[in-house]
């Protein structure tokens, strides 16, 4: 079982969605960097943009379902990089519920406090 803090991310295109591109090449990056192979990176990529996608959808809802996409999207799409799938998805499933649903919910409720100025829009009249 990962738990990885970074996934705590996944909450931000609750806020905006900026962060969804940043979220997928971030992903990119520190899968290149972290030495991932070729098809963990492309394919967890995948599953980081499609969860930051349907984040950004959910956001109108319930703000406690933000962290629900990733949760899916990783749990069912990283277990076929490796073997054996089932065991993958319950283990890669758990990391997620406590990164981006325990994680990223209490990062969520401290955004919450300030996104009027960090999330502000950068309209020019």
């Amino acid at each position: 079982i990962q738990i990885r803090f970074s996934e705590a991310l996944t909450i931000l295109p609750f806020f905006t969605p900026a962060a969804i591109p940043g979220l997928f090449v971030g992903c990119i990056i520190a899968n290149l960097f972290g030495g991932a192979i070729p098809v963990d990176i492309i394919f967890g990529s995948i599953a980081t943009l499609i969860g930051a996608v349907f984040t950004y959808r959910l956001r109108s809802c319930n703000r406690f379902l933000a962290p629900i996409p990733p949760i899916v999207s990783n749990a069912v799409i990283v277990p076929f990089v490796n073997l054996p799938i089932p065991l993958m998805m319950l283990t890669v499933g758990i990391g997620e519920v406590v990164s981006c649903g325990v994680v990223g919910l209490i990062l969520q409720t401290a955004l919450l406090k300030y996104k009027n100025v960090i999330f502000r829009s950068q309209r020019t009249v």
